[in-house]
């Protein structure tokens, strides 16, 4: 079992690379910003559907959603891990706007990075670093965490809740596909590597 969770994290790493590479350029892509548009454009009704999911990328939230999970099957070393995953997700989101320093006045939030962005929720911002995506980072490296403790049958579930928040981020003009995309690798490789000492 521990090979599937170096090979996630592995996956992590490769899907982080090459993010880093595909945002390591003097403007944002264009196949990028035609991604952005078509998630940006949908109708605005999808924010109340994506709201609540989203919400698992907040640092309080996610952190306490993974504790919950830990709880509940009484595996306390699934609470350890998810409070171990939010100290990471704020080291790796570091490390990694230093390693893109060069290029953090590109990958700027879609408000000032786009052209006819539209941004949905107050808490939205129009500027600033937007790479990677630290919602993202924490929601998928808490998903990784509980994944050991919870039947495979309803592994399903993590992973459209992750995939939701990627979505939802780049739906309501947070973050651009490529922060996102970073987010997840982070955020696998991370969790990954936690879930080896849950598993």
């Amino acid at each position: 079992m521990n090979f599937w969770w170096l090979s996630l994290s592995g996956a992590g790493l490769g899907i982080v690379s090459a993010s880093l590479v595909g945002a390591s350029r003097s403007t944002i892509p264009a196949a990028e910003a035609r991604v952005f548009h078509a998630v940006n454009g949908l109708p605005g009704w999808l924010y109340w559907p994506l709201w609540a999911p989203m919400q698992l990328g907040n640092l309080v939230v996610g952190t306490l959603a993974g504790v919950a999970v830990g709880w509940a099957v009484g595996e306390w070393i699934v609470v350890i891990g998810s409070i171990v995953a939010m100290w990471l997700k704020l080291v790796s989101e570091k490390v990694i706007r230093k390693r893109m320093a060069g290029w953090l006045a590109v990958r700027q939030r879609p408000g000032t990075s786009q052209v006819d962005a539209t941004l949905r929720g107050k808490d939205v911002p129009s500027k600033g670093a937007s790479f990677p995506s630290g919602h993202v980072i924490l929601v998928a490296a808490v998903a990784c965490v509980v994944l050991p403790v919870l039947p495979t049958w309803s592994w399903w579930i993590p992973a459209l809740l992750v995939f939701l928040v990627m979505f939802g981020r780049v739906f309501v003009g947070a973050h651009n596909p490529l922060d996102v995309t970073a987010g997840l690798g982070t955020g696998l490789v991370v969790g990954g590597l936690i879930a080896l000492f849950v598993a």
